[in-house]
């Protein structure tokens, strides 16, 4: 259940901890890197003195959280659940979480059959409200689909709203995708998520810092963000108001040093707020998959430049464009005419005019010259040199 073990020989200790301490408790993560975890579940077990950085009643409250802790009985359940184990020093720990310092997990349960360090490896993030719009959804799911479609591991929290599209983005893709939740990997929430979540472990992996059966709190899906961010390589916020939780993950994932990305919305949609504020500071803008990976992939993986359609009188050289910048749009022009407005001579005029005439953009009208119902055309499709 719990692969080659921790950093300190003592998986089953980490285990004892996930149940007596909180996720990102950075007092009891500094206390297992000074003291080890054996000797604080030794301490936590005898109460005492407290330990150095809490107050009396708070280690009161983890004592009594400690006599109650049974972490053989947590192993039993997550075997029944089909989950693992994983700890600091296991082959399968991603280390970028050692990125969180004193405030990593103590260890992570995990439902599914894939390796998480390798998937997290090459892993994009992809959050947002849960009240979302259709635009949102759609934004989401395309997105996920393309990253997944390139490879990319999808992670996000399973929530309602963006969480959901995301996977379920990744999914129809038949792509990877990882669900951090707020509770026990054994307890999906939202509950109305069931159906999802379980095709996720299935087919993907379901990861949590809480042990089998805890129950989400709001405190517990904030600092749940902290590992969605921590895992991979960027985060991406697609829709999120001024006060959307999600984007405590986007701002964890700039203190950690990751691409922060937003995908914009209407600036009248209060959902987009959020990401737009964003944009503002030091996220970048992204809109598709393609633009994702040119920032979180390898060297040379960039986006396709975006232009508009290519016309044929793009095509033309610089002055046979002047020429027939000049032609009037409502009749019959001379050549001498043509040639002031282009600013060249009578005879340049006159060889860019059959230049022109041979490309079908002009035609000859007696000692004048007008434009082609072809080149009128060009010109009321909004051609920019017009």
């Amino acid at each position: 259940m719990t692969g080659n073990g921790g950093d300190d020989g003592e998986p089953l200790g980490r285990v004892f901890l996930s149940r007596v301490l909180e996720p990102g408790d950075e007092a009891g993560g500094r206390w297992v890197r000074e003291r080890g975890v054996a000797d604080v579940v030794r301490r936590l077990r005898a109460g005492g003195e407290p330990l150095p950085g809490v107050s009396e009643v708070r280690w009161a409250g983890l004592v009594a959280r400690a006599a109650r802790a049974d972490p053989e009985r947590d192993l039993a359940v997550a075997r029944a659940a089909g989950a693992r184990f994983v700890c600091p020093g296991n082959t399968e720990w991603p280390r970028q979480l050692d990125d969180l310092g004193d405030g990593r997990p103590i260890g992570l349960w995990v439902r599914g059959r894939a390796g998480l360090r390798m998937w997290a490896l090459r892993s994009v993030a992809v959050v947002g409200a849960r009240s979302c719009t259709e635009y949102g959804t759609h934004a989401a799911a395309t997105l996920a689909a393309g990253l997944a479609e390139r490879g990319w591991v999808v992670v996000s929290g399973g929530a309602y709203g963006i969480d959901g599209a995301a996977h379920r983005g990744a999914l129809a893709a038949r792509g990877a995708t990882v669900a951090v939740l707020a509770c026990g990997v054994d307890r999906p929430y939202p509950r109305g998520h069931a159906a999802l979540i379980a095709r996720i472990a299935e087919q993907g992996l379901v990861v949590g810092e809480l042990p089998p059966g805890d129950h989400p709190t709001p405190s517990r899906f904030i600092l749940r963000n902290r590992v969605i961010a921590a895992l991979t390589r960027g985060t991406v916020v697609v829709e999120a108001a001024c006060r959307s939780g999600s984007l405590t993950t986007a701002r964890a994932a700039q203190r950690l040093g990751r691409f922060t990305m937003g995908v914009p919305g209407p600036v009248t949609s209060a959902l987009s707020a959020g990401v737009h504020e964003l944009l503002r500071g030091e996220a970048t803008l992204v809109t598709d998959a393609a633009e994702v990976v040119e920032l979180v992939g390898g060297m040379g993986e960039l986006a396709p430049l975006r232009r508009g359609p290519v016309l044929p009188r793009d095509l033309l050289e610089a002055g046979a464009r002047a020429v027939l910048a000049a032609l009037p749009g409502d009749r019959a022009a001379p050549a001498e005419e043509i040639a002031l407005g282009a600013r060249t001579t009578r005879d340049d005029a006159i060889a860019r005019l059959y230049e022109l005439r041979a490309l079908g953009y002009v035609e000859r009208h007696g000692d004048g010259w007008k434009l082609t119902r072809q080149a009128m055309i060009s010109v009321r499709t909004g051609h920019p040199g017009r």
